[in-house]
């Protein structure tokens, strides 16, 4: 049977079996689990199962793959309980996240538990109880997407949603042997998510292979007009593992364990099978971010939290969970100077992590310093959340994206992780790196026992110093303007498709005959073939400026999710012109119709 998103889409698409098929194996594995504190709320089969079935175009990117979504997102349909029964509220729309996974032809299968209004690394703050750990039952599932990780590490789904403000989205990966993909502020729409940090908050993605976590994270992104805290930040494909890469890590001193000497074992054979695969090791000063971690809590933008809970600590505090409920009331203390103080702090801190970045491509850290049971946690929640914190909390504030990654497995059977962290916008830069380095080393999927797949090859790329662009008329192959491309060195990398919202028009009085693209609402286009050609710069930057009005440059967003520059006309350029759309392509209108 399938398990990685990557194996059911080709399943799916080879027709070894149905995404109705796959959503009943889901349900099947939900109730054989028997776990009742993974899911707050399950949707009915019945009508997931519909819409699977429902599904037409195989080619969608998430082609009938189940999604589970952490209780404070919102589900069309559902209720959001933020894990407090008395703040529960049922959604009339699907957040940004989820209405992009649909439209990529996810099927929703229910609300996954979470520590309350998402405050805690732990996964024990909850009446919906704790998600079993599925190494060993007496330890922590972590959090606060407790529910989703443990999901998709038991099989139950190919992917989940979690939220990540101060690690959540790492820390329970590392504790279930799967991957979390933290993506770089803004990248993903935040709307419709219960706030913890608004001006922090970020949607996870949990799965079993870097591949797959990629895979949705490519679905969701892109700019949101209704959340003011999105940002059009351009999202690159995953290539080769980069050579030469300059791997920081912490100074010897500055390893942080909490006394856990297996944690500390297993982060030193991290980096050396770093080494193995190329790095370069460079040790670097991190206190200034272990400083920048203790703003989150002892700052001030603990309010933010206070701001999400204030009504119902108002009308009904004892209906919160008692711990969650002391940490948001210290949200209420903090002063307009407190705020501004801390803010001119970060602004500073922020220089530190350039000026550690320009020395180093990459960070590797722990995800976590070490692990706990379920027992020692509710002995001392505080004190023990904080130090599962630490390599996590500063990462929102510095505005870096994460990759959290299974490392090992320790002596003692219970996973090991290790996170790797850039500049925001190093999304795909990350991804490259973590699918060797999760491929090298031999883990098991999840809590599966099976063993992962050979890693897929890379789409067709540029080489260094080339760029990509894509075509879609009188410069496709065999066409009139094809001798341009090549007359300047461009080489063939793929034919594929636009996204399903273009429309092509046969522009009028041109010579060689030539259409134009033109991007429209969501639901109103349809895939439009083009071919993507690789050009050295200095060949790019000719081409670009031989391309004549109304034509111009812009970015294409591919079936599969990927952006490449590629040609596309402007609005007044297709007045009068014939909308040949149902054609699916230049090529096949050029047969159909004599010229």
């Amino acid at each position: 049977m399938p398990e990685t998103v990557a194996d059911i889409l080709a399943a799916h698409r080879a027709g070894r079996t149905t995404p109705e098929e796959t959503v009943a194996r889901s349900y099947a594995r939900i109730r054989a689990h028997a776990d009742p504190a993974i899911f707050i709320a399950l949707r009915e089969e019945a009508q997931a199962r519909a819409e699977a079935r429902a599904l037409a175009d195989a080619e969608l990117p998430l082609f009938g793959i189940p999604v589970a979504v952490k209780d404070n997102i919102d589900v069309a349909g559902m209720a959001t309980t933020a894990a407090c029964p008395a703040f529960s509220y049922r959604a009339s729309t699907d957040a940004g996240s989820v209405a992009r996974l649909r439209q990529a032809g996810a099927i929703i299968i229910g609300k996954t538990n979470l520590d309350q209004f998402a405050t805690g690394l732990v996964g024990v703050r909850s009446p919906y109880g704790t998600p079993r750990n599925l190494f060993d039952p007496k330890l922590i599932p972590g959090g606060s997407s407790s529910g989703s990780a443990v999901a998709v590490a038991a099989g139950l789904v190919p992917l989940a949603l979690g939220t990540d403000t101060a690690g959540s989205g790492r820390v329970p990966a590392a504790f279930n042997n799967i991957v979390g993909l933290k993506p770089s502020l803004g990248l993903i729409s935040t709307t419709g998510i219960v706030p913890a940090c608004r001006t922090l908050d970020c949607v996870s993605v949990f799965a079993l292979t870097v591949d797959d976590a990629f895979a949705a994270l490519r679905a969701m992104a892109g700019p949101d007009p209704t959340d003011p805290f999105s940002q059009a930040r351009p999202l690159a494909d995953i290539g080769a593992m980069p050579q030469a890469l300059r791997l920081g890590v912490p100074l010897a001193g500055q390893r942080i364990f909490f006394g856990d000497r297996i944690a500390a074992a297993a982060y030193e054979a991290a980096i050396a099978r770093m080494v193995a695969l190329g790095a370069t090791v460079v040790e670097i000063d991190i206190e200034a971010f272990y400083e920048t971690a203790r703003l989150l809590y002892e700052g001030p933008w603990v309010a933010e939290r206070y701001i999400t809970a204030r009504s119902l600590i108002a009308s009904a505090h004892e209906s919160m969970h008692p711990v969650t409920r002391g940490i948001v009331l210290e949200g209420a203390r903090p002063t307009a100077v407190d705020a501004f103080a801390a803010f001119y702090r970060l602004k500073e801190l922020q220089r530190v992590r350039e000026h550690v970045f320009r020395s180093i491509d990459v960070l590797m850290l722990p995800t976590a310093p070490t692990v706990y049971t379920v027992e020692q946690v509710l002995a001392n929640p505080i004190e023990l959340n904080s130090r599962l914190g630490t390599y996590t909390n500063f990462v929102n504030l510095l505005d870096l994206c994460g990759l959290a990654l299974p490392a090992a497995m320790r002596p003692d059977g219970a996973p090991s992780g290790v996170t790797l962290l850039a500049p925001a916008g190093h999304d795909a830069m990350l991804a490259s790196i973590g699918r060797v380095f999760h491929a090298d080393t031999g883990l098991p999927l999840g809590a599966l026992g099976k063993p992962q797949p050979p890693l897929r090859p890379l789409p067709p790329a540029p080489s260094n110093g080339e760029l990509a662009i894509a075509v879609v008329g009188a410069h496709l192959s065999g066409m009139p303007l094809n001798g341009e491309l090549k007359a300047l060195g461009a080489r063939l990398l793929e034919a594929t498709t636009t996204s399903d919202d273009y429309r092509l028009y046969a522009l009028p009085k041109t010579a060689p005959p030539k259409p134009g693209l033109i991007r429209v609402a969501q639901g109103q286009g349809a895939a439009i073939e083009l071919e993507i050609w690789a050009l050295s710069a200095e060949g790019f930057g000719r081409f670009v400026a031989a391309v004549p009005p109304p034509m111009s440059i812009g970015t294409i967003t591919l079936a599969d999710g990927r952006a490449v520059q590629g040609f596309l006309v402007e609005a007044q350029g297709i007045a009068g012109a014939r909308d040949i759309s149902s054609f699916g392509g230049w090529r096949a209108f050029m047969r159909a119709v004599p010229q």
